[in-house]
């Protein structure tokens, strides 16, 4: 006799390990599979740290999403007694025109959120590490901050597998087949059957679907921390932050035991995630611009390279995530292609699959997610 799952989660990482945690806390009998053994380095989570801002410059949409996910965040960390946030805050630099400055600031008065607009002078009296050209603004949140990324997989994988879920590790999905009562997913260890499944498989998503056609960008990515004075730059000290400068975004952290991270948005190559080199300087570009920002920006960051690290995204034609159900098999729900800013709201859309899976339905707002405006994209 075959064993049957009620739920079976493809992809343990961000989104697929809070699945997890949230139907196994309503009892379900779920699975998780994962190519690796989460937390890990083969996706879109590791690095350490990942920001979350409430005051949304990619649009007011997403926050409500975002508020919900900082209240879950919390809750997690009340229920394991793990460091998951700290409240940095989060300074926004750019021009005073700046579209997505603009789009932050208008969605802080639309949600009454604290934002603070800072002059060029203003800012680097208050953070001295910093220089900000003259024609620029600050935009700083004092309620976010950042979360530990690796530490938030960690604390749903504990929650998930001691409400009994399962885990199955370094187990690869490579095919599934649709059944009237269920699925089947066929992996390199054999064949799964469950009455319902999730596919939250981060840059495989679109291989997975291969009947959809999906209009999936698999990117590889690169940050790098640099040598850094805690003094100027540390935890306590210094925001985390984001520059959104002529033609790309730059991104980083408070310096943490001496390193200062940072990363572009924007500069990195579409490739295949089977193929990718996840070598850091296996490229010549790997590096990038990062140096530069660092001589302009951060005159307190020594140049010298402290580690760096590959990740993989994946884009959508819209830069929006994706939350749906499969068009022709309501039993599968396709789980979010974040865009390079999806990990804050992991624990937000954890529930949302909870919820769509076990009762058909959420209260957040998922419209514009939805898999069908991606297909009339593609």
């Amino acid at each position: 006799m075959r064993k049957t799952y009620e739920v079976i989660v493809i992809g343990a990482g961000s989104m697929g390990m809070a699945a997890g945690a949230f139907l196994a806390r309503q009892g379900t009998k779920v699975l998780l599979i994962d190519a690796y053994d989460p937390p890990h380095a083969f996706g879109s989570h590791h690095g350490e740290t990942r920001m979350i801002r409430h005051a949304y410059g990619e649009g007011k949409k997403y926050v409500p999403l975002v508020l919900h996910a900082q209240k879950l965040w919390h809750e997690l960390e009340e229920e394991t007694g793990q460091r998951l946030f700290e409240r940095t805050g989060v300074l926004g630099l750019g021009k005073a025109d700046s579209a997505f400055l603009q789009e932050e600031i208008a969605s802080a008065r639309e949600f009454q959120l604290p934002l603070e607009i800072l002059q060029a002078d203003e800012v680097q009296k208050r953070w001295p590490g910093i220089r900000v050209d003259d024609d620029m603004i600050g935009a700083f949140e004092p309620a976010s901050g950042l979360l530990y990324s690796e530490a938030c997989i960690r604390a749903y994988r504990e929650v998930a597998l001691k409400h009994g879920a399962e885990l199955l590790t370094h187990t690869r999905a490579e095919a599934i087949t649709y059944h009237a009562d269920g699925v089947s997913v066929r992996t390199d260890k054999g064949e799964l059957h469950a009455d319902k499944l999730i596919v939250s498989a981060g840059a495989w998503t679109g291989s997975l679907f291969p009947e959809l056609a999906l209009p999936l960008r698999p990117f590889r990515k690169t940050v790098v921390w640099y040598e850094a004075d805690d003094s100027l730059y540390g935890l306590g000290r210094f925001p985390s932050y984001f520059m959104d400068l002529p033609g790309e975004r730059f991104y980083g952290f408070p310096s943490i035991d001496g390193a200062l991270k940072i990363g572009s948005r924007d500069a990195g190559r579409d490739v295949d995630p089977d193929l990718v080199n996840r070598q850091f300087g296996a490229e010549p570009d790997d590096e990038g611009e990062l140096a530069g920002i660092v001589e302009r920006f951060f005159p307190g960051v020594r140049r010298t390279l402290k580690q760096g690290k590959v990740c993989l995204v994946t884009w959508t034609p819209d830069d929006d995530f994706l939350i749906d159900r499969h068009p022709e098999h309501e039993q599968v729900l396709i789980l979010s292609v974040c865009s390079a800013h999806g990990f804050k709201f992991a624990s937000a859309i954890g529930e949302i699959a909870m919820q769509l899976t076990l009762y058909g339905k959420t209260e957040m707002d998922i419209a514009p997610f939805s898999l069908g405006r991606l297909r009339k994209q593609a």
